[in-house]
């Protein structure tokens, strides 16, 4: 869901801008609690696995793309603050190497893939982790049900820049109904791989599964699924 240089205007872009800075000056600190020696690997392979797949997208608007996200599989790998840093990184990387996503826009971008999107797959991960066994399969279900909501929230966080500062001609229900439709596919095609992902991971090393870890209360984390 990159958007392009000139999609917002410059004044709400650069709010955004700020946004975005403000918010991941926040993860920092707060990711600082998460790293450590187990944690920190990780995270470079996650963010390494979201470039990758992201770099995979097809135009949904004019000036707009649309990709996976990985939002909430950062966000069960390593949880909300790291896997909010590894998104952005990610972004930073294809703006300015690959120009995906104009410079300008990078505000946006992050906004809304690195913090909205990882903040609403986190959010529906911790009401799941609590009512889902903490199992492979519960985490696989959870990654799934993350990943498609969070990616159409994010979305609609373009939809409301668009709203506040859009400079085409399209109409906002246009463009709100394009972009849930586009992006809950996309969406349940990131939950396979989400679900699929993390239920690899868990098998082989639950440790390293921040949900699982963060979540299991004491108990220990079953390593088969529930089924």
């Amino acid at each position: 869901m990159h958007i392009a240089n000139g999609i917002v205007n410059g004044p709400v872009s650069a709010v955004f801008a700020i946004i975005a800075a403000v918010g991941l000056a926040f993860c920092v600190l707060l990711a600082r609690q998460d790293l450590d020696d187990r944690l920190a690997p990780v995270a470079g392979l996650v963010a390494a696995f979201i470039f990758a797949v992201q770099m995979l997208n097809f135009p949904v608007l004019p000036g707009v793309s649309g990709h996976l996200l990985g939002g909430a599989l950062a966000a069960m790998l390593v949880g909300p603050w790291v896997g909010a840093l590894c998104v952005a990184t990610v972004l930073v990387v294809q703006c300015l190497l690959f120009a995906d996503g104009g410079l300008t826009a990078l505000g946006l971008n992050i906004t809304n893939m690195a913090l909205l999107g990882t903040a609403a797959a986190y959010l529906l991960i911790v009401v799941l982790m609590r009512v889902l066994p903490k199992t492979v399969g519960g985490a696989a279900t959870a990654a799934f049900i993350a990943s498609v909501v969070s990616v159409v929230v994010a979305s609609q966080g373009f939809v409301l820049q668009y709203a506040l500062g859009g400079t085409t001609e399209l109409s906002l229900a246009t463009i709100s109904a394009t972009m849930a439709g586009s992006h809950l596919l996309i969406g349940i095609g990131e939950g396979l791989i989400a679900a699929t992902t993390v239920a690899t991971v868990a098998r082989v090393r639950p440790d390293v599964v921040y949900a699982l870890r963060r979540f299991r209360s004491g108990a220990p984390v079953l390593v088969e699924s529930a089924a």
